[in-house]
Order: C-alpha cells, then structure tokens, then sequence
C-alpha cells in the first residue's frame, strides 16, 4: 500500500477537560487514544503537531460574537445568568457550563483550522484531530455536547484555497450542525449516513436536499438500528463513488463519529471496528486530501480502539499491527480481552427487514445523477486581516471609548434601521410560510424552517422538551457584569424563538440577536447613572411599547438628539 504523509494533531490538555462525572461525553477518550497509537509507535510514522488553540476572533467566522463571548465567560456560576434562565446559548442538560468549556473548544476548533491549512498548503495528505468533528453546535447555540462547530470552521478555512469540498458523517447521529452552516451553497457537498427516525436530533431525511444555490448538495441517507458491516459497505461505496463522479471535490472531510460502532451507549447501529474503518480505508484510496476529525461515541474504550485502528489505516500499516493490545496507561481499561477490536453484537439489521436500504440507495442515486456536473467557482484571494491591520493603522480601541456624540448618532442610526427592518416585516407576515420555498427575512437574510424554536430534542434521551420561559421581570435575576446584552422581557421573549416575533416559529439564520459595542458601552454608562437620550428606544428594538407619557418623552428626546446635531452642523 502506497504512503502518504500523515500530519496528527494532538493537545496533551485535552483529556484534563470533563463534562461532569455522570455525562456521557468524555474528553477522555482523545488522551487514551493517544496513549493507544503511541503504544503502537505509530506517532514517528507521522508528524506529530500540537495546534495554536483558536481565538475568539477565529470562531467568530462562523459563531456569532455575542455567542462566543458567552462562552469565554460562562462558568458553573453564572450559568443560570448569563444564559437567561436557561433560554439561551445552552438549552436543556446536554451541554453543561463546565470549567474551561471555552478552552476546551479553542483545541478543537484550532485543531481542525490548523489540520484544514496543513492540507491544502500541501504539506500533508491526510490529516487528522481526534479532538475535532464536533457536528452538532449550532451558530449561535451549543447542541448535543458540541459547544464550537470545528468542522465548519475546517471547511471554511479550506474553501480559500479550493473551489469544492465533500464533508462525509459517519456518525450516528446526523449532522445537522454542518449541513445547517451550508445548506444554501454548492460549495460544499454534506453527506451525512445515520441513525432516523424517534432519534436526536430528529432531522435527515432524505428528501432534506438544500436549497437555492445549494439545491442538491445536502445528501442525507437515513438508517434503521442494527446495520451490519456490509449493509453500510453495500450503501456507502456506490454514494460515494457517485459522489466522486459528479461532484469531484478538491478535498474531503470525513467525520469518524464513533457512536455507529457495535455496543455503543447511545447508538443503535451494529458496525465492527473493521466495518467503520473500511470507510477511512475507501476514502484514503480516493487519493484526495483527506481530513479525519472524531465525533461521537460514547463506550470509551471502543472509541479508543477504532481510532487507533483508523490511524493506521490513515498510516497504511493497518495488517501489519498486533490485535493483541501493547501495555499501555489504560491497558486495564480493555479487559477482558485485551484485543484491538470491537465484534458485533446478535442485534437484528431492520434496514434489510423492509427493504428501506435498497430504496434508499436507489433515491440517493438517482438525486445524484439529476445534478449538475461539478460547479465552476471563480476563486480570488481572501485577505486574512482587516484594513486597519494591514495598513498598520491601530485599531477602534486605541483610540479610546466614543464620546457622547457619537454614542448618540450610532444609537440615532440603529434605530431608524430597526425601524425599516419593523417595516419589512409586517410586510413579510403576510407572506405564505412553506419549507420548499426562499424567502427574506426582516434583516434581508435568506432562511429555512428547520425545527420550532420552543422545543429541543435531548440527545441523552432523544426526547423533546419545551424551552424554559423566560421569567418575569420581577423574578428574574439582575445581568450585573453580564454580556451586555440588554432586552426588555417582550424582547427576550421573542428571541427563545430566534424571530422578531415570537408568535412565528423560528427559522434559520434569522434572530435579532445583535452584538453592538456602542450599545454595551451605553448600557454600561447607564448604569453607572449616565443619561444617554434614546437609548431607551434603541435597547427596546425601536418599538414603542405603550403611547402617552412615554411617547411625549420618546419624541422630546428625539428632538433633543436633533437639536444637538444642528448645532454641532453650525
């Protein structure tokens, strides 16, 4: 078997991270996979890295900033606060605040960012962070124990440098938080084949293909529980291939979740460590650049095992290594076989009982041949840093905070912009809603209906369960040294539903969450006792909320506001 040049990243810190005793998701597992490949000696095989972590700026390409600010300051402690009651950022159990979340995700992202670049700088052929493929959080919410969507940020960063790239999941569960970032786009193929049905977090359906420009570039094969290994071989190889064929992507991105293998705690799937592993082996014979990134699974010591095996594999040694596992930190951990392997179980493979695989495969194919042959993209440079920072020119906080004035003409825009916006929307009420159809939102975003906003699907439990309520004002805890993000309760109230109106349902890529440095720093003045003229109507959304003496003060304060710019005119 032919060599390839085999780049793996690893953070000693990341296994020091935990969830909580009782969670599901162990951290853990990256160290022990680690100890396993260096009792293999498999790491001189390769160039073994340590990435620079990814700062907030950088998870900021895909994340919303507000998101990734509460994430560098959340803590068990202020948890409760910082996420509203439980309405926001972290809804339900799955994700818990735990100590270092962010710097947890910082590996992971910068793992995957760092792996993306070595790629396509061809410097490697494949490369690999078992500490990445993180699929499920969303831009602006944490998901089924992902918190920083690492893969997007990989993909983004590989999308400088090519025109195409295939994302496969092999996870159980689907991977909605990928397909979601690009739904909309033919730049990126995502091919997810998992687990459906009364399962988390409840999308993947075939007929789920994208939208617009993206039309056809979401593929989604949905499986039944007890999918042997040759079932999935039967499925995967002729997908791909056809994929391959019609899509010829400059680089593919394989999520190894490893919750898919036999006798996993939350999977229902029946794969070997062979079974999984052949998909690695299939796609490292593709000779593409190739990335391997980790996910799920949740029975710790078959996780270890697949990985190291799929190392190997990346490596091409996997017939030359002892299934009898070398002595190892965790050697104890493997009893009472002591074996690199994970057999399958006597589970029944319901995918053959109703014939569901062969259909599946037979629609999959067909959807593939209706597409057109491989995009064309026109590609340019895409500068790394901003104007300011290229020009040497130092940056807004160097020149210390905005006066009052200005304060008070950024305030003075925001609002007459929101009123637009308030404008645009009660148009776009009356609109008919469909989920096959485009449409504009209230800020002139595209968006789709992907799950209601007032509801969650647990993946622990792969339950639905109601988002909290936002408490009343009067019950409800002071944001004292918060995010700054300052909403009144209708406000608050509308945003669990990720829409200017809570009474709709909440649709992607649409929310009136908005990260405003001006507006903290007026909010914060505020509170110190400093009166700013509108900025009461511009935390409100610039909606009034009742007429009469607010009003009359409202429209004096605009007139103030309007006096002061005439003079500061003259």
């Amino acid at each position: 078997m032919s060599k390839r040049r085999v780049a793996y990243y690893y953070d000693p810190d990341v296994g020091s991270y935990t969830y909580g005793v009782t969670h599901a998701m162990k951290p853990q597992r990256m160290r022990i996979t680690h100890e396993l490949v260096s009792a293999y000696d498999m790491l001189p095989k390769m160039h073994v890295l340590r990435a620079k972590r990814a700062t907030a700026e950088t998870m900021t390409r895909f994340h919303t900033d507000e998101y990734i600010d509460f994430l560098s300051k959340v803590t068990p402690e202020n948890s409760r606060r910082l996420t509203y009651q439980g309405t926001r950022f972290l809804v339900g159990d799955d994700n818990p605040p735990f100590e270092g979340v962010f710097e947890f995700s910082s590996i992971s992202a910068g793992g995957s960012i760092a792996a993306a670049k070595r790629l396509m700088e061809g410097q490697a052929d494949i490369a690999i962070n078992w500490a990445g493929g993180l699929h499920h959080a969303k831009k602006r919410e944490a998901s089924g124990f992902c918190y920083i969507n690492d893969i997007v940020l990989g993909i983004l960063e590989m999308l400088r440098y090519v025109p195409r790239v295939l994302y496969i999941d092999i996870d159980c569960h689907h991977g909605d938080g990928v397909e979601e970032a690009f739904y909309t786009t033919d730049r990126v193929m995502t091919c997810s084949f998992h687990k459906f049905g009364e399962f988390f977090p409840g999308t993947g359906q075939i007929e789920d293909r994208g939208r617009g420009p993206g039309r056809g570039y979401a593929l989604n094969i949905p499986l039944k529980d007890g999918i042997t290994d040759e079932s999935y071989k039967s499925i995967f190889e002729p997908v791909i291939d056809k994929i391959l064929d019609v899509y010829r992507p400059s680089a593919v991105v394989l999520q190894c979740g490893a919750d898919s293998l036999s006798g996993d705690k939350l999977g229902g799937l029946n794969l070997t460590m062979h079974g999984h592993a052949h998909c690695v082996q299939y796609m490292r014979s593709k000779n593409i650049p190739l990335m391997l990134l980790g996910g799920g699974g949740y029975t710790v010591k078959n996780v270890a095992r697949a990985w190291t095996y799929e190392t190997a594999c990346a490596l091409g040694i996997e017939q030359d290594i002892d299934p009898n596992l070398p002595w190892n930190e965790y050697f104890e951990w493997f009893g009472p076989r002591y074996r690199l392997e994970v057999l399958e179980s006597n589970l029944e493979d319901l995918n053959l009982r109703d014939g569901s695989l062969d259909r599946n495969r037979e629609k999959i194919l067909q959807f593939l041949s209706e597409l057109r042959p491989a995009p064309s993209v026109e590609m340019q440079d895409v500068p790394r840093e901003g104007l300011a920072e290229h020009l040497g020119l130092p940056g807004v906080r160097a020149h210390g905070p905005l006066d009052d004035m200005d304060e008070r003409l950024a305030q003075h825009a925001r609002f007459v912009y929101d009123l637009h916006g308030d404008s645009e929307e009660s148009h776009s009420e009356s609109e008919p809603e469909s989920d096959s159809s485009t449409r504009r939102g209230p800020r002139g975003r595209s968006s789709r209906r992907i799950r209601s906003g007032k509801k969650r699907m647990s993946i622990l439990t792969s339950q639905y369960f109601d988002v909290p309520a936002l408490p009343p004002d009067g019950e409800r805890e002071e944001d004292e040294g918060g995010c700054g993000h300052e909403h009144d309760h209708e406000a608050w109230a509308s945003a669990r539903a990720g829409l200017p109106s809570g009474k709709r349902k909440r649709r992607f890529f649409q929310s009136i969450a908005e990260w405003d440095p001006v507006k903290r720093i007026v909010t914060e003045r505020e509170r110190a006792g400093v009166r700013v003229g509108v900025e009461p109507v511009m935390v409100n959304g610039g909606r009034r909320r009742a007429r009469g003496r607010e009003k009359v003060s409202e429209e004096r304060d605009e007139e103030e506001l309007d006096a002061d710019v005439e003079e500061d005119g003259e």
